[in-house]
């Protein structure tokens, strides 16, 4: 069909339906697809556009068969735009509006198509001139508001990123509330609105609109899915669960199930999790991000090799999702798999180049191969690139910053270079409050790590007047008074932020460890029964109960402690601090040594590189009797924490087990020598003196081999 052929279709369309109802504005027919070649555009002779004359009475009497023409042909123009793309045809569309409101400027139905063609046409501030003029005229006018609407919408981007994000924000939110109130029984507006208020963190308001869109079509999966996650985010998790758990099963998508999923897995149910995912994946093969869900809660469950299953179907489904490859990476290197953690960060590499996150996953890589310089020199590069002159950064700028930083101080210090560690830390304690505090904890952890217990007292003091109303440091202060033997300052201090309302479980909390540590057992365990009905959240009452096991091992009340972790395996079995825990209480005992050789396995298949859960199995190991594994477990532990006392008395052990007495007595020296230099909290007098017998032991029968020998 030819342009011309085009022109007349939609000139016979417009007057059938003008025939029909002289009221509306004529629709036309699909346009035909385009030619391969482009044709030359000739329209029919185009009529002159008269202003609309007044009356005998003085009224405004509208041209109207002027403006149908006119308007036709603008039509007819935007439909060579969509064919073509040419911007003469929209310029000359946009010609023909202003022609047909020449003739009848009262028209709102025009003025609506102008501003619509304006906003398809990328000239946005016409549009909302336009816009704003139909408003102006009619407040109520809902198209004209719905424009303006998605206008805003477009023009949003990031509201966290800025100030002129944050005002398009609120403009959207502006007309949103208009169209709800001309027209109250629009779900998608109420859910749209809900959606605004949220990203406006007005949670009251956006639950409000969720509900009301849920009261309108209660069995829309939309409102209920929605107001579910916005649960999700505030934390209420349970009651999220039972909103979607109530949806009839048969009524229940792909998405219910996603939703559900979700809900689990912020519960640290991975179990519930991995099922809800695993239904969400079968309702709809082709859902992705429920698999990429399932595949992350596997991971989370401990199945790392069902979790690189699943990332490989969404890679093989979706070969440009640089994420998935960063995920796989991330496994591999969790795994200790280093090659194929390098590889798939290489593809991620190949489709994404100016990513921040590959080349700091490549630099975690490196820090776990004992690569430190290649690692470091990774992370000055990022901290070359985002850093910015006068401090002008958006808050995700600042926090990527500050965890480069955070991560290049922890790689100074596993090198014992205390002075470079402290350096980054102390960059991070300028870049706003919660940086601030971060910063200062880890300044104060590197000293502790070094045993100057009196520096990262200094510095615990130096942040509480930094950050005088920060409770979170004012706990730690306490915590380092407690560790330079000012123990009743020290729960003065922690006593002092005690309020009588749920904001006390954090400082219940730190005054039972603080009770801990000058092992006023009772005292702890009534601080910690206080605190337990504060902690609301799953993974808060599961540490308070953690806390309440660990003060009972170090009681010697194996059996109250034994069942505290029974109790919290069965509500997770993949914490591993508590399989480690566990495993290590029954494995330094000699109780059920193979029992607690799976927990403890199960724990660094978790976390490969933690240095005390690498000791955990090793010492079983050596309770076992198998030296070689035990050997090579405690030597990377040393390696990894090579000055904490109980590693160096477990390899003490290992040698004088396997004949090997100088190796021995050389690393219970050290072990006393570390002990000497730990807090009071931190020493068991008992293995002090198990320890200094058996060098003691060690150094007679030493002498007498040399004195042997000289003989």
């Amino acid at each position: 069909m030819s342009i011309r052929q085009v022109f007349a279709v939609v000139l016979l369309c417009c007057a059938a339906c003008l025939a029909q109802n002289p009221n509306q504005a004529p629709v036309t027919k699909d346009p035909p697809q385009p030619r391969p070649t482009l044709p030359r555009v000739t329209p029919p002779p185009q009529q002159t556009a008269q202003p609309a004359q007044p009356d005998v009475s003085g009224n405004i009497s509208p041209d109207r068969s002027a403006a149908y023409y006119h308007y036709s042909l603008a039509h007819i123009y935007e439909e060579l735009v969509s064919l073509y793309q040419r911007p003469e045809f929209a310029t000359k569309a946009i010609e023909e509006y202003k022609l047909a409101l020449q003739a009848d400027p009262s028209s709102e139905y025009l003025n609506s198509s102008l501003a619509e063609l304006y906003a398809k046409t990328g000239r946005i501030r016409d549009a909302v001139t336009e816009a704003q003029d139909l408003i102006k005229r009619d407040p109520n006018n809902i198209e004209a508001r719905r424009l303006l609407g998605r206008i805003y919408l477009r023009s949003l981007g990031d509201p966290s990123q800025g100030a002129q994000s944050q005002q398009m924000l609120k403009l959207a939110i502006e007309q949103y509330e208009q169209i709800v109130r001309i027209d109250p029984k629009g779900v998608d507006d109420h859910l749209l609105l809900g959606r605004l208020y949220k990203a406006n963190n007005e949670s009251a308001k956006a639950e409000a609109e969720f509900n009301t869109a849920i009261r309108l079509q209660p069995q829309s999966e939309e409102a209920v899915t929605t107001l579910a996650l916005l649960y999700d985010d505030e934390g209420q998790n349970e009651r999220a669960a039972q909103m979607l758990n109530a949806m009839p099963e048969g009524s229940r998508t792909g998405k219910t199930y996603a939703a559900l999923g979700l809900t689990y897995e912020q519960e640290k149910d991975y179990k519930s999790a991995v099922a809800a995912y695993k239904k969400a994946v079968d309702l709809d093969h082709d859902n992705l991000d429920a698999v990429r869900g399932l595949a992350q809660n596997l991971l989370n469950s401990g199945d790392a090799d069902a979790a690189l299953q699943q990332y490989r179907t969404v890679a093989e489904a979706d070969p440009q999702d640089a994420q998935t490859y960063l995920r796989i990476a991330e496994i591999y290197r969790r795994l200790g798999r280093f090659d194929p953690a390098l590889e798939a960060l290489a593809k991620a590499e190949a489709i994404v180049s100016d990513s921040q996150e590959i080349p700091f996953t490549r630099a975690e890589i490196y820090e776990a191969q004992g690569r430190y310089d290649d690692a470091i020199q990774i992370l000055q590069k990022l901290i070359e690139k985002s850093t910015k002159p006068a401090n002008e950064y958006t808050p995700g700028e600042l926090n990527n910053l500050s965890v480069f930083y955070e991560h290049l101080g922890n790689i100074y210090k596993q090198q014992s270079k205390l002075p470079q560690a402290v350096d980054a830390y102390k960059k991070m304690e300028s870049m706003g409050a919660e940086n601030a505090v971060r910063g200062y904890d880890l300044e104060i952890e590197a000293y502790r790590d070094s045993k100057d217990w009196q520096a990262a007292t200094r510095v615990a003091r130096e942040a509480v007047q930094k950050l005088p109303e920060n409770r979170t440091l004012k706990l730690v202060y306490a915590g380092e008074l407690a560790d330079v033997g000012k123990a009743d300052e020290a729960i003065a201090e922690a006593r002092s932020l005690l309020k009588g309302n749920q904001e006390d479980r954090e400082v219940l909390v730190a005054l039972a460890q603080i009770y801990d540590r000058l092992r006023r057992w009772k005292d702890a365990e009534e601080t910690l029964a206080k605190a337990a009905p504060l902690s609301q959240k799953p993974e808060d009452r599961q540490y308070v109960q953690f806390l309440l096991a660990d003060t009972y091992d170090r009681e010697k009340k194996y059996d109250e402690a034994e069942q505290i972790f029974r109790r919290l395996l069965a509500e997770d079995s993949h914490n591993a601090a508590v399989l480690n825990y566990f495993g290590y209480m029954l494995g330094d005992r000699g109780v059920r040594l193979e029992e607690a050789l799976n927990y403890v396995k199960k724990a660094v298949e978790l976390e490969p590189q933690n240095a005390a859960y690498l000791d955990s199995l090793g010492w079983i190991y050596f309770k076992l009797g198998n030296y070689d594994q035990a050997e090579d477990n405690l030597r990377k532990a040393s390696e990894r924490m090579n000055n904490d006392p109980t590693i160096q008395d477990h390899l003490g052990d290992l040698y004088q087990k396997t004949g090997r007495l100088k190796q021995a007595a050389a690393h219970w020296e050290r072990a006393l020598d570390e002990w000497q230099h730990s807090v009071p909290g931190d020493v068991d007098q008992n293995d002090v003196t198990k320890t200094q017998k058996k060098l003691e032991s060690a150094r007679v029968k030493l002498a007498q081999e040399n004195t042997t020998k000289q003989q």
